[in-house]
């Protein structure tokens, strides 16, 4: 209001009087001379009234043209509001023939070609021919008289009830100025006061465009009361709001709000901290990744409660992470699963050899989860020596189906916050590592190894261990709650595959948990088609070779695998092809055309002399001698056991360092030929004038279990018996001191291990016929395998 009467006041332009249109009234002078034909200005998503001074922006190019074209000659204009104000050139189409006359009363040139023009509006108009649309409207015109009602006390009346209206309108309405109702107790004709009023009124256009067509004063006074009751109700109900927020407005919230009014003076002196614009952000985000209900509203609260807590307070930093965490955790955002089987067997194959049970389980996952795609993800567990390739198997299963793969190793884990998360009551908490790696691929059915799970360790922090229990438990795991997120995160659709080397470190507890899946290793075979399918072609890919430049034969690469390597798995095979071919690399940098050719001389010229001699048959059959077979880390082996007795007391001796429950077998053995010297021929006072050494040889190598009971029992009955032991049969088996043979493990490998070592016939218990199947068919064809469930039976058929 001040700006429009500084600009009134600056105006070198004389004022015109405006008529009242009173019956009889003489004209007034501006009026005589009235030109025909005005330029029309339309005017977009504004309505103006007679009686008011208006400033106008200048904007349109035909606008512009209209005023250089006016001015200074003539100042008159027709003002017409147009009926779609998106149209950018109106035609005569496109305005309302009803408008007002106005007045320029000054033209103010502003930046980007902006004019701001005041005017004063003076009469109604209608538009009754258009005589020029280009480069600007021009019209015929005609004022429009207003009409008066008779004037009775009626009509007084509504005059009078309108002025009232209006001022307590003005009284509850803040937005509009205090100068309006002194303007108002100012005017005396009732046509200003109904054009007044329907300029101050929050009308639609439409609506302001119905009052002004309307020349009948009485009408239009009656109009402008409805129109003014409405607001008045509206503006009444707004004010009682006002009242009750009011007497409703706590300590906490005053200082929320005068908080709010800090920011935004920070923000006009430039020393906002962006905390507004964080929270929205936050809030933004935490809404678009669809959180379950029930952790929307916790989620709400937290934000809630971050707009309330200074940046500089140690919290504000705990609250912000946590709400990003939760912004960023998946939700409801899953990959993209491939369940076609036979894709998953091709890529199974091509990154593995071998491991043809492990491969099974997982296309039966594969089955069940096709024809049942909400069950619940299975946790595995592969057990095997290192080097078996457990940790890259799953990351294959990960690439079968589809999904992410996470490798969290837990060896040496001894944090139980590790699992779980801490506390947000610490400084620098976070979430477990669980939730940490879900939130960071993104996915909420990734594939999670859990890498070296027997080596998980416990001390006065807590026990992992145990807090794994909930994470691997499929009916307890679809509400998983870490300490930070303190929100229910469903973990049923993730597959769990831990790994561990062993058995025995793992709590009972948790290993039930887990569907178990053993990979023994891999045989000289398996190793010598995994050698030539993917370590040659690795370890010349990373040492810069091609295939013609470095060839390979079996018989180097088999010879690498028993002499220079002794494990059950690739690794060091892996490494020792690598400093072959790292050999091959220099001799090529130093001659190109270099063609070099691996036999079994070049790799013991590179490598030396072989590491490993492998316990081969007996060379002769000898009483006290006995080809045993044993399962180890690094596969099956040949253990040529040895029993002499000499003058002494009836002791026995072992040596070999033979474990805590081979001793136990030797002595059961022991017992056993006591037991059956009648049976045997042998004279029992032999066992009292003669000591025993029993010996097993590669005594550097550690040697334990049951199985080579069977193989001691002989050993010892020949030795007393002067019986000696076919040289090509190998024998194992556990026994009881009645004689029975018991079953063993690792019947694969053994027999793995008896062919390379060119045993011909082996032994076996009788209950470990069902094991046979898993013998590769290569080996079983150049073996001859026996059951037996006792020992006489071993005794009888193979010593002479």
């Amino acid at each position: 209001m001040e700006d429009l009467e500084k600009l009134l006041n600056e105006s070198s332009e004389e004022i015109i009087e405006i008529s009242t249109s009173q019956p009889r009234t003489e004209l007034p002078e501006w009026r005589k001379n009235l030109p025909k034909n005005v330029p029309v200005m339309p005017l977009r998503g504004v309505v103006l009234f007679p009686g008011t001074v208006a400033p106008l922006t200048v904007e349109r190019g035909s606008s512009q043209k209209l005023l250089d074209d006016l001015l200074p000659d003539s100042r008159l204009v027709a003002l017409s509001t147009q009926k779609d104000e998106n149209v950018e050139t109106p035609k005569k189409k496109d305005v309302y023939s009803i408008g007002v006359l106005g007045n320029v009363l000054r033209v103010i040139e502003q930046e980007e070609d902006h004019t701001l023009i005041l005017i004063q509006i003076v009469e109604r108009i209608e538009l009754t021919r258009i005589t020029q649309e280009k480069p600007y409207l021009k019209s015929e015109f005609k004022i429009l008289e207003n009409i008066f009602p008779r004037n009775t006390a009626r009509w007084k009346a509504s005059i009078r009830n309108l002025q009232e209206s209006a001022e307590e309108y003005l009284a509850v309405s803040p937005h509009i100025p205090e100068e309006a109702l002194q303007a108002l107790a100012s005017i005396e004709s009732p046509a200003i006061l109904t054009d007044f009023l329907a300029t101050n009124l929050t009308l639609e256009v439409e609506h302001r465009q119905e009052i002004l067509e309307e020349v009948h004063v009485g009408k239009r006074a009656e109009k402008v009361q409805q129109a003014l009751n409405n607001q008045l109700h509206i503006a009444e109900l707004q004010a009682k709001l006002r009242d009750d927020v009011e007497d409703e407005f706590t300590d906490a919230q005053r200082r929320a709000y005068l908080r709010e009014q800090m920011r935004a003076i920070q923000r006009e002196l430039g020393e906002d901290d962006g905390s507004e614009e964080l929270a929205d952000d936050l809030r933004t985000r935490i809404e678009a990744a669809e959180l379950p209900e029930e952790c929307m509203e916790q989620a709400k609260k937290e934000l809630n409660r971050l707009t309330m807590i200074p940046p500089a307070s140690p919290e504000h930093s705990v609250l912000v992470s946590y709400l990003e965490t939760v912004a960023e955790l998946p939700w409801n955002k899953f990959s993209e699963e491939n369940d076609d089987i036979e894709h998953a067997a091709k890529v199974l194959d091509s990154d593995h050899f071998g491991l043809k049970k492990v491969k099974r389980r997982l296309l039966e996952f594969l089955a069940v989860r096709r024809l049942n795609p909400h069950g619940k993800g299975p946790i595995l567990c592969l057990l095997g020596p290192p080097g078996v390739g457990k940790t890259s198997l799953g990351r294959s299963i990960a690439s079968a189906l589809g999904r992410k793969f996470i490798r969290l190793s837990v060896g040496g884990v001894k944090d139980e916050s590790e699992i779980r998360g801490h506390r947000r009551t610490y400084i620098g908490s976070m979430p477990g590592r669980l939730i940490q790696e879900i939130r960071r691929c993104g996915t909420k059915n990734p594939v999670i190894m859990l890498d070296e799970i027997d080596k998980i360790g416990a001390d006065f922090r807590g026990d992992p261990a145990s807090a794994l229990l909930e994470v691997l438990d499929p009916n307890q795991n679809d509400r998983f709650m870490d300490r930070f997120l303190d929100l229910p995160f469903d973990l049923s659709q993730v597959i769990f595959i831990a790994t561990a080397n062993t058995a025995d470190p793992i709590p009972a507890p948790l290993f039930d948990r887990m569907e178990v899946l053993d990979i023994a290793g891999y045989t000289t075979e398996e190793k010598l088609q995994i050698a030539r399918r993917y370590l040659v072609k690795r370890q010349l890919k990373e040492n810069g070779l091609k295939a013609k430049q470095c060839k390979w034969s079996a018989a180097a690469l088999r010879f690498v695998i028993e002499d220079y390597t002794r494990e059950a798995g690739v690794r060091g095979l892996n490494r020792e092809i690598g400093s072959v071919c790292r050999y091959v690399a220099a001799e090529v940098v130093s001659n190109p055309k270099a063609v070099t050719t691996i036999d079994v001389a070049k790799v013991e010229e590179i490598l030396g002399p072989p590491k490993y001699a492998r316990e081969t048959k007996m060379r002769t059959s000898s009483p006290g001698v006995v080809n045993g077979l044993a399962y180890t880390p690094f596969g099956g082996e040949v253990l040529n056991i040895e029993a002499v007795r000499f003058r002494g007391k009836g002791e026995i001796k072992l040596t070999g360092q033979i474990g805590d429950v081979m001793k136990e077998s030797v002595q059961a053995a022991w017992s056993l030929v006591k037991t059956r010297a009648d049976d045997l021929q042998i004279d029992p006072e032999d066992f009292k004038k003669y000591d025993v050494h029993v010996h097993v040889p590669a005594g550097a190598v550690p040697k334990d279990g049951p199985s080579a009971g069977c193989a001691m029992f002989i050993a010892l009955a020949s030795l007393f018996t002067g019986g000696r032991v076919n040289k090509d049969i190998a024998m194992t088996g556990e026994i009881n001191l009645r004689g029975d043979v018991l079953p063993i493990g690792g019947l694969k490998e053994k027999a793995l291990g008896a062919v390379q070592a060119g045993i011909k016939t082996i032994y076996i218990p009788q209950l470990n016929e069902k094991d046979i199947p898993e013998i590769p068919e290569a080996t079983a064809k150049k073996l001859k395998i026996v059951s037996t469930a006792r020992v006489e039976e071993i005794w009888e058929a193979c010593v002479s």
